[in-house]
């Protein structure tokens, strides 16, 4: 893998890549994160790369956005893993039914370069002056894999395998580009089970044109109003106790939809931030 894949570009600009979370200490990794020393070895023979591997601007309402889409599942964790390490520490899991986050990244070469610029001796007040601009060196990163969507199966979704996975692609990319913008337009306003139904909602417009709440349902994993296992206890310590809640909440934003029209899905937002809130606390 040379640093002209997508892979080796990511890791150009976030070197703790170079690093391997099953074998690299947390502090290594915070030596690099957090001091931006190099790593002693640059090395991506961890990762496997993929055909599909990509990388993107996105334009959304709240600005444009870096995308990382891998092709890889493995890759996809190791990536997660190794851009976690420092605050996380790097043995923490990614469950399955997850498929994508949106991250804060330091760029450590962008300092390095903006500073390059300056005499040895004025770059530390350069230093504490550039980064007192957190958009200076920190970045938004979306990284999405490839694979079904909240790991349902193309037969379960009365899909091939080729439609499943293509409308997995458009749901989890659109679900992701709504929480930057839910974050950037909205950042006092956090409520993680809402956000997830409205982030979810988006896609599905995106991908069929219309919030399949059958579909919704099974990605949570709630049934009649139950939790039976599944993607809601990635967002709560209480999904049995918010699962009707939730439930109640997707029947909301199904006829609220079914009455609107709209330009492109990210429009949807404001209004589904209103109709799926479940008071739930820990709303910041």
């Amino acid at each position: 893998m040379n640093k002209t894949s997508v892979l080796g570009c990511l890791a150009e600009e976030y070197p703790q890549l170079y690093l391997n979370p099953d074998t690299d200490t947390r502090e290594v990794y915070r030596r690099v994160v957090l001091r931006g020393e190099e790593p002693v070895t640059k090395s991506l023979s961890h990762y496997r790369g993929d055909p599909a591997d990509r990388k993107e601007i996105a334009d959304t309402p709240a600005g444009q956005v870096r995308v990382v889409t891998l092709g890889n599942r493995q890759d996809f964790e190791l990536v997660l893993r190794g851009l976690m390490a420092a605050k996380d520490g790097p043995l923490t899991p990614i469950p399955e039914s997850q498929g994508a986050a949106m991250l804060t990244v330091f760029n450590w070469p962008r300092i390095h370069t903006h500073l390059a610029a300056f005499p040895e001796k004025e770059r530390e007040v350069e230093l504490k002056r550039f980064t007192a601009v957190r958009e200076n060196y920190i970045d938004t990163l979306v990284v999405l894999s490839r694979g079904p969507y909240s790991h349902v199966d193309a037969v379960t979704v009365g899909e091939t395998d080729a439609e499943w996975l293509d409308h997995s692609d458009t749901i989890r990319r659109f679900h992701e580009l709504s929480h930057v913008i839910c974050r950037r337009l909205y950042p006092g306003d956090i409520a993680p089970i809402r956000d997830e139904l409205v982030a979810d909602a988006v896609g599905l417009i995106a991908a069929y044109g219309q919030f399949d709440l059958l579909l919704e349902q099974r990605f949570l994993v709630v049934q009649g109003g139950c939790y039976v296992g599944g993607r809601l206890g990635n967002y709560t310590d209480n999904p049995d106790t918010l699962a009707s809640q939730a439930s109640f909440a997707l029947e909301r934003i199904k006829v609220k939809t079914d009455t609107l029209s709209w330009e492109e899905p990210f429009d949807l937002i404001p209004v589904l931030m209103e109709v799926a809130d479940i008071g739930e606390a820990g709303k910041a």
